[in-house]
């Protein structure tokens, strides 16, 4: 059983940065195609933030995030990490991690990832 565990939530200003992590419970490299981080805001449907690939360099964000999040991964620690930058009161949300051992065709949908985790609230303040 594979487990995702998020880490790096909290509570902010508007303005201020976080670093979200995501470690698996297994080898990543060679088993999952990709992981990525959603968002759920109260009220709101779950959507996509960012993707990384394991098998090569890509990298897919919102466009709500664009400029101000960087996701990245760490082979050696099966971890992918979430820096946010210059969050924003609408950046609040549950943050939660997710993979995909398929072939991540479409990394924007929820229904391409088969692994989550539960979640790591991420609050910004005005």
């Amino acid at each position: 059983q594979v487990q995702l565990v998020e880490s790096g939530g909290g509570l902010v200003q508007a303005g201020d940065s976080l670093r979200l992590s995501c470690s698996a419970s297994r080898r990543t490299v060679g088993y999952f195609a990709a992981m990525g981080w959603f968002r759920q805001a109260p009220g709101l449907e779950r959507e996509f933030v960012a993707g990384i690939s394991w098998r090569d360099t890509s990298t897919y964000y919102a466009d709500s995030v664009k400029g101000r999040f960087t996701i990245s991964k760490d082979n050696a620690k099966n971890t992918v990490y979430l820096q946010m930058n210059s969050l924003k009161p609408e950046d609040t949300a549950v943050y939660y991690c997710a993979a995909d051992s398929g072939s991540w065709s479409r990394p924007y949908a929820e229904a391409e990832y088969n692994y989550w985790g539960r979640g790591t609230q991420v609050t910004v303040s005005s």
